[in-house]
């Protein structure tokens, strides 16, 4: 198939013998889809499923409402206040009780960047806020206690003995509370560790289960968490903002989390993106999203957002890109990060609750003097790695980028029949993508 896009590898080629080889145009990375591959179920349904308790419903795992002192002290929490979304900041271990938190923003247990490397290799303080914060709850008996316990479990996990905890004096175990205030590693923790009425612990809320509101509050309350550790840390120029959902993702545990942190480099594919993205800065148009719309790749679409088959990716991959001419998804209007909520939650209830994926979030560093549209790509985790892939450097993708299309779109109809998604979603051949959709740009190659 002939293409009107010059002057870099063609995206999509099918062989002969029906082997399609993909390069993804932002990253170059090579994909092949074998055919006859891509039949094979993306989940294996549960093995005698476990019958839960009502205990099972609040309490299966760390992060579940009535373990709430097992994670490190929250920052925030969302609550549902006469049918609005509300953000509250981080309450002592007495007030936890006082409402019913929806989603909860807390530090990692175990950070991949920690408060030490940002003070040692920065010279980085807390915030003035954050460090209040921290005296006020090391002042009250409840918060003191709570985070001698956090800080034994992280050193006990470290293979502290318990003779050695019970040695350590309350002046060592306070010095060892800065990073669960003023970390950059957060988790967002949905309510739910299994959808309402579940009997058996094979019935997993995960994104896709949540209604279209809770996904809305969800997105938002991550923006606002983004932008939030960018003002508190002059240090990092990104945030990365992750899922992973079931363990063959990567997931601790099997309840509903993502992850934000800041770090201080771009990363190589960062770099090379942004190399091509000085070259043409209308890329993400010509070379994404018009590319796949003209190869009916579309998957849906609403006035504000887009989403479609991804090409050139390790996994099977849905992708969804803002149209807003806003590239901070925190600085977004309340429709259009909305928008961007709705179709990622219909991507997520179109794959399945059962289907590991990670969530993978894209969004301009702030130090960045060129615009890229926020982006969030979902990856279904249905393969491994082997021998050929890691000394090639080609990756064996199972599905192609019909095969997805073809697999999302009939369950998107049938999703939003249900009124599981949001009605505004325009699915597939509905859809009306113009060229040059994404508005992030205004500049054009001529």
């Amino acid at each position: 198939m002939s293409t009107p896009f010059l002057n870099r590898p063609t995206p999509l080629i099918t062989m002969a013998d029906g082997t399609l080889k993909q390069v993804n145009p932002l990253t170059g990375t090579e994909v092949w889809t074998v055919p006859g591959r891509g039949n094979r179920p993306l989940s294996t349904p549960a093995t005698d499923p476990r019958e839960l308790s009502e205990d099972d419903h609040r309490a299966a795992c760390a992060f579940c409402s009535e373990r709430l002192l097992q994670t490190p002290p929250e920052k925030a929490r969302v609550v549902l206040e006469d049918g609005n979304w509300v953000t509250r900041p981080g309450l002592l271990p007495g007030q936890l009780a006082s409402s019913t938190a929806e989603f909860r923003r807390v530090p990692n247990l175990f950070e991949i960047v920690s408060y030490d490397y940002w003070q040692e290799n920065y010279g980085y303080e807390m915030d003035a806020e954050t460090a209040l914060r921290m005296h006020e709850y090391l002042a009250d008996p409840e918060g003191r206690e709570h985070v001698f316990n956090i800080v034994k479990t992280r050193l006990r996990a470290a293979g502290k003995s318990e003779a050695e905890l019970e040695a350590l004096t309350e002046e060592e175990l306070v010095d060892r509370a800065d990073s669960y205030f003023g970390g950059g590693h957060d988790l967002i923790i949905g309510r739910r560790h299994f959808i309402d009425g579940a009997t058996h612990d094979s019935q997993l809320a995960s994104s896709g289960t949540l209604s279209v509101a809770e996904h809305r509050a969800m997105i938002r309350f991550t923006t606002e968490a983004i932008a939030d550790l960018y003002s508190r840390n002059r240090y990092a120029p990104y945030v990365a903002v992750f899922q992973n959902w079931l363990k063959p993702a990567g997931a601790s545990f099997d309840h509903l989390h993502k992850q934000l942190v800041a770090i201080d480099e771009r990363g190589v594919h960062a770099e090379a993106e942004i190399s091509r993205l000085r070259a043409n800065p209308n890329m993400y148009n010509e070379w994404a999203v018009d590319y796949a719309n003209y190869h009916n790749l579309i998957l849906a679409e609403n006035d504000h957002a887009v989403a479609f088959a991804g090409f050139g990716h390790r996994y099977p991959t849905l992708e969804v890109y803002s149209k807003s001419a806003t590239p901070e998804p925190w600085l977004q209007t309340t429709a259009e990060i909305n928008a961007m909520s709705d179709l990622i939650h219909a991507c997520h209830a179109a794959t399945g609750a059962n289907v590991p994926c990670n969530e993978e979030w894209h969004h301009k560093p702030i130090d960045l003097d060129i615009p890229m549209p926020w982006r969030v790509m979902i990856k279904w985790r249905v393969s491994n790695l082997a021998g050929f892939e890691g000394g090639t450097k080609i990756y064996l993708n199972t599905l192609s980028p019909q095969n997805i299309r073809d697999r999302v779109v009939p369950e998107l109809f049938r999703l939003r029949e249900e009124n599981r998604i949001a009605p505004t979603v325009r699915i597939a051949t509905e859809a009306n993508v113009e060229r040059n959709s994404l508005k992030y740009n205004p500049i054009l190659r001529s």
